[in-house]
């Protein structure tokens, strides 16, 4: 039996944010997501538990694609994490809200691996803004934290076989 991708094309198109770094020895910097391919991006942020510093994000928002001048994107009021010493599927998902902010801090507890999932829509950006990223500041000196981000864009304005679907950066 013949295996095909179902919802990718048709539904969603996925890009990296960022692949797996230590955040502990540096901030890592999301790659930029344009938003005229879609009605919203979800990220999905998975950080291993290494470290007993606590996962912090920063959403900001662009006018370009690279360069210019990114702009925090005060928007994040609800989110979802599963927190727990080893994320093996067994978790429930847990939602946080917080007064509107491009920061989410201290999610989860120290020492855990932490699943986090932000949803924002094109039509939260500021005037004059398509392109948004997702950051992780430096988390401090306490070992090591491996964190990952990945982009899925839903709502895809034009659908297409995956082979023939648009870069999300571009």
């Amino acid at each position: 039996m013949a295996t095909y991708a179902r919802n990718l094309g048709k539904y969603f198109n996925v890009s990296a944010g960022a692949v797996p770094a230590d955040a502990v020895a540096a901030a890592i910097t999301g790659n930029r997501v344009h938003l005229d391919k879609g009605t919203s991006v979800t990220f999905v942020v998975i950080a291993s538990a290494g470290s007993t510093d606590i996962l912090d994000v920063d959403l900001q928002q662009h006018t370009v694609a690279t360069g210019g001048t990114p702009a925090d994107l005060d928007i994040v009021t609800d989110y979802w994490y599963q927190s727990e010493t080893t994320l093996d599927g067994d978790e429930v998902w847990t939602k946080a809200s917080q007064t509107a902010a491009s920061e989410i801090t201290n999610v989860g507890a120290a020492s855990t691996e932490n699943l986090l999932v932000i949803e924002v829509g094109a039509d939260q950006l500021d005037a004059g803004y398509e392109w948004v990223s997702l950051n992780v500041p430096d988390l401090g000196t306490n070992g090591t934290k491996y964190v990952a981000i990945l982009n899925i864009v839903c709502g895809l304005h034009a659908q297409r076989a995956p082979e023939n679907l648009a870069a999300l950066s571009a």
